[in-house]
């Protein structure tokens, strides 16, 4: 048996005897079998990029949503054409009256409930009560007049209607309804003799600019209860433009455009119609042109030159973006202001053109003008004054007097990088319009900055400019 020590003795001694084996591979490589080894990726150039479960679940539902949107539409289209004529006929509250009597005639039918079936019984009888007033045929012979069909803010609008029984018997007492806007007029028409009209007359609110949906008128027929209604329409729906406010900016027979468009143009044409001096021939000059009688007397070719005249044509760029201005009534009176200045070149017989951040606005008539001008909604925009600008001196490039109708909050810097798509020659006026500013004129460069704060300072300021 061997010490301790005597053991040791022989393992170093066997350590020494046998050669240790090098590994080949490097030092800090991993020699760890192969399958325990972590295989290292390589280090790619471009990094990739992973969704992120929410990510991918929101473009999944998008994909689906516009897969199944248009499906649905039909779907909720066709099942509304087929349910409309019940739901306009059953009120919400006889919706409710027949789903408590299935409720209660199932309860009672389970249970066997006396009281429930008593209840459930009740309620039929008076559904089948509710649908005895609304059955019966009438014969009415309806007319909806407006007095008028255009009207400023402001102003009176009356209309009528008249109702006549069209029918050889005496009708009972019943209910019109009239829809004006959001709001629903009602009448009572008493009971009608053969042939026997009724007459009601009517004033619709004026107060700000729209365009009211009038009618249809139609007959009620309901129980007391509310359970059923039945509604006949006898008459279609008319507009009612309430336009802007306008005021009269007191043109002269020399024409108010012309005043403000000043001096006519310097430029000189060898093509046009406003002669101007004789010039020595050029070669390349129409020959045309020549003044032989000058020629004769001087030895020398001599040819017409002539003067560039410009037709009278204003653009008005109107911005309807609500970051301009502080209020409504801002809105408001800058629409007033841009359809006072249309209206007097229309007047005037002068070319004109409109333009928002909606669109070109009709200018054709004095009305066609009023009635887009009404159509005009004021909305928060990514376009402001600057790109409205743009859009109109490109639209309108002949222009002679250059509008740009805005709100109080446009800033000077706004206005003169607005005037810089403004082309040369053409005199440019900015109107802002804010309620109670005092009225005031500045210059921006080659801008003209008009300052109302009330539809009435429009002419004076203008009149002003123009002198």
């Amino acid at each position: 048996m061997s010490t301790p020590t005597q053991e040791s003795g022989r393992r170093s001694a066997t350590a020494r005897a046998t050669p240790r084996r090098r590994s080949a591979a490097p030092r800090g490589t991993n020699t760890a079998p192969w399958w325990k080894r972590a295989t290292r990726r390589k280090p790619s150039s471009a990094p990739r990029s992973r969704l992120h479960p929410s990510s991918l679940t929101a473009e999944i539902v998008k994909l689906i949503r516009l897969e199944v949107q248009p499906a649905w539409q039909r779907a909720s289209g066709w099942v509304a054409t087929r349910l409309e004529p019940a739901t306009e006929v059953v009120s919400p509250l006889g919706w409710l009256l027949a789903g408590v009597v299935i409720v209660l005639a199932v309860l009672g039918g389970i249970f066997g409930w006396q009281e429930t079936k008593i209840a459930a019984l009740l309620g039929a009888l008076l559904l089948l009560l509710a649908i005895a007033f609304i059955l019966g045929r009438s014969v009415y012979r309806v007319t909806l007049d407006l007095n008028r069909t255009r009207v400023a803010v402001g102003d009176r609008a009356v209309g009528g209607m008249e109702v006549q029984n069209a029918s050889p018997k005496s009708l009972l007492p019943v209910s019109m309804e009239l829809p004006v806007g959001a709001s629903t007029a009602f009448f009572r028409i008493p009971r009608l003799a053969p042939q026997a009209t009724h007459d009601e007359l009517f004033t619709i609110p004026t107060h700000r600019r729209a365009v009211i949906q009038v009618g249809p008128v139609r007959s009620i027929r309901q129980d007391p209860f509310g359970l059923l209604r039945r509604q006949v329409k006898w008459t279609e729906a008319q507009d009612l433009f309430v336009h802007p406010r306008t005021t009269a900016l007191g043109g002269t027979s020399s024409g108010f455009i012309r005043d403000l468009e000043g001096q006519p143009t310097r430029d000189l044409s060898s093509s046009d119609v406003s002669f101007h001096a004789l010039r020595d021939y050029v070669p390349g000059d129409d020959r045309r042109h020549i003044h032989w009688k000058t020629t004769a007397r001087t030895g020398e070719l001599m040819v017409r030159q002539f003067e560039e005249t410009r037709r009278s044509h204003l653009a008005i760029a109107l911005s309807t973006n609500t970051g301009e201005y502080s209020s409504e009534d801002d809105f408001e009176l800058a629409v007033s202001a841009a359809a006072s200045i249309g209206l007097q070149a229309v007047r005037e017989q002068r070319n004109l053109s409109v333009l928002t951040q909606a669109g070109p606005v009709r200018t054709e008539t004095g009305r066609n003008l009023l009635d887009d001008l009404t159509r005009v909604q004021g909305k928060a925009r990514r376009s402001d004054l600057v790109d409205l600008s743009r859009v109109t001196a490109d639209s309108v490039p002949n222009a002679s007097v250059f509008f740009l109708v805005t709100g109080p909050v446009a800033t000077p810097s706004e206005l003169r990088r607005a005037s810089t798509h403004v082309p040369v020659g053409v005199r440019a006026f900015a109107v802002r319009c804010g309620t109670g500013l005092a009225p005031a004129r500045a210059t921006i460069g080659d801008l003209t900055v008009l300052t109302i704060g009330d539809l009435s300072e429009l002419p004076l300021i203008l009149h002003q400019v123009a002198s």
